[in-house]
């Protein structure tokens, strides 16, 4: 789908203001998601300020955390900062330490939902002790069955969503977004609204310097690694995403690891692989020593896997995924070059739990053939002249 991008009169703040007021002008209850990361810390800062200036109604607010036991301590001390400022500027705020279930990096080396937060039954080997105000049950949530996605829509069905969602951060969310604004809707289907969607990652870093918000320090420490600004996401310990960074912030941490591995134990793989194809990375020294090997088959190696379907995929959720992505392995037979299998194979092999790697491979693949179609059509044309 072509997108097509319009420019307005207003900078990105004042249009996610203006989406937040008229939001609150329904009178309907608004619900914020709130994370404690630097998204939802601009979009708290927002809000915060609207209230101060009394251009939106406090009591209509209620943010919600949901707690996923396995964060990092600087996440919880910013929370917690926020909660009181929040309560002081008359909203409610819902602290939800529940039993939800979790994508697992760490489960049979394959993405899915195992991991259930604050798991009743292993209460003695929990990363951290819930906050004494945390919510721990609700009539609503089906415990160990629900995932926080299932959970918080219903809680949420009396008013409207918003949400510290940005299109800048794949381009499946703004294709997404793309497709609602073209369907002449403004708000999904779980009564959500995104106010800061057109935010770039600049945009953000900037509001958070000029406006003197505190950021979690793990932001710090995974720059101070050398994690690319792009990459500066940090989210539950057994996420693909923080898991691969999770053994160099042991220097940062002394004791993290050590509770980490004994909630998870196969956290301790991260440690062995953690400079590998299972968590999708592609450094500087894993590169020097593939270049040492000789070029590896990587259709081949897929053809192996997917004809022996039951034997690498042992679960329904693994098998809805290879399912996908052998659906695309044949789709792109035609067009696809070595380094296409190559990240098609790897997305595989680090687990897809939510098919973004898989949506992404889409762009990447037929994007990189019209790229090379064009080349050729120009070196042909230079070739006819000559």
């Amino acid at each position: 789908m072509a997108i097509r991008r319009n420019y307005a009169t207003i900078n990105v703040v004042q249009a996610a203001e203006k989406r937040i007021e008229n939001v609150f002008k329904n009178g309907l209850p608004v619900y914020m998601s709130f994370s404690g990361g630097k998204d939802s810390l601009c979009l708290a800062d927002i809000t915060i300020k609207l209230i101060n200036k009394g251009k939106i109604n406090p009591r209509q607010l209620i943010v919600q955390f949901i707690d996923e036991e396995a964060i990092f301590p600087c996440i919880e001390d910013i929370v917690k900062q926020w909660r009181k400022r929040f309560i002081l500027s008359g909203a409610q705020f819902e602290w939800y330490c529940i039993e939800v279930k979790h994508f697992n990096c760490f489960n049979e080396l394959s993405n899915d939902e195992s991991f259930i937060c604050w798991d009743s039954l292993k209460e003695d080997v929990w990363v951290r002790q819930p906050p004494k105000f945390a919510i721990r049950n609700h009539p609503l949530l089906n415990a160990r069955k629900d995932a926080y996605q299932d959970f918080l829509p219903r809680v949420c069905m009396d008013g409207i969503s918003i949400v510290g969602v940005r299109a800048s951060e794949s381009i499946q969310r703004l294709k997404y977004m793309a497709k609602m604004n073209m369907s002449g809707g403004s708000i999904t289907g779980r009564y959500q609204i995104f106010p800061i969607y057109d935010w770039t990652d600049k945009d953000v870093w900037l509001y958070l310097k000029e406006n003197n918000i505190e950021i979690p320090e793990i932001y710090l420490y995974l720059w101070q690694i050398g994690t690319s600004k792009r990459s500066l996401r940090v989210s539950q310990f057994f996420s693909i995403d923080t898991a691969k960074s999770l053994v160099r912030m042991n220097e940062y941490y002394p004791n993290l690891m050590e509770r980490i591995i004994r909630r998870e134990p196969n956290a301790y793989l991260a440690s062995l692989y953690w400079d590998s194809e299972m968590f999708g990375r592609s450094s500087r020294k894993r590169k020097q020593l593939e270049e040492k090997i000789e070029e590896i088959d990587y259709k081949s190696k897929l053809l192996q896997i997917f004809n022996d379907f039951d034997k690498h995929f042992t679960t329904e959720h693994k098998r809805k995924i290879a399912l996908s992505y052998r659906n695309f392995f044949v789709q792109i037979g035609a067009i696809a070059t070595n380094k296409d299998y190559k990240r098609i194979y790897e997305g595989l092999m680090s687990g897809d739990p939510k098919s973004r790697t898989l949506r992404a491979l889409y762009q990447q693949v037929y994007g990189g053939y019209i790229d090379r179609a064009k080349k050729d059509r120009e070196e042909g044309k230079i070739n006819a002249k000559r």
